[in-house]
């Protein structure tokens, strides 16, 4: 595993990457930077580190971060500057709304296919009932 710091809004945040994971490198970059953005550690408009610098710390090809942050603004979280280099584009509320809209399509899916394999509402609303009762100190894994 490998570690890359960058500058959040209370100082330095590690970018993590696991070289064992099947998970290409610049899905983990990506995956890196919106868990950065939606716990609040990097703002609208804080600025990125640059290819360069991002691909020597992480001693990982230039063009891995390149492809990373192309993604990252295809799909709107961040944005570039010509010379100036890459900023967030999304807040956090913005992005916890598209993950959410997201997970609720996944969980739907789930839910169906559940459904299909005759699991009965009632278990599957007790499942989401320990998991937000793991918010007051349950441990939900004891009872899935």
């Amino acid at each position: 595993m490998r570690n890359c710091k960058i500058m959040g809004g209370g100082g330095k945040t590690v970018i993590l990457i696991d070289y064992k994971s099947r998970t290409p490198i610049y899905e983990q970059i990506i995956e890196n930077v919106k868990t950065l953005i939606v716990s609040g550690v990097l703002e609208r408009d804080a600025q990125l580190p640059s290819v360069r610098q991002l691909a020597q710390e992480l001693a990982i090809n230039p063009n891995t971060i390149q492809r990373a942050y192309a993604e990252l603004e295809r799909e709107g979280i961040i944005y570039s500057l010509k010379g100036r280099g890459s900023f967030v584009g999304s807040s956090l509320g913005e992005l916890r709304s598209v993950q959410q809209t997201e997970l609720l399509a996944q969980l739907k899916s789930l839910s169906l296919e559940l459904k299909q394999l005759e699991v009965e509402k009632e278990a599957l609303l007790a499942v989401i009932e320990q998991v937000y009762g793991a918010e007051k100190g349950d441990d939900w894994h004891d009872h899935v």
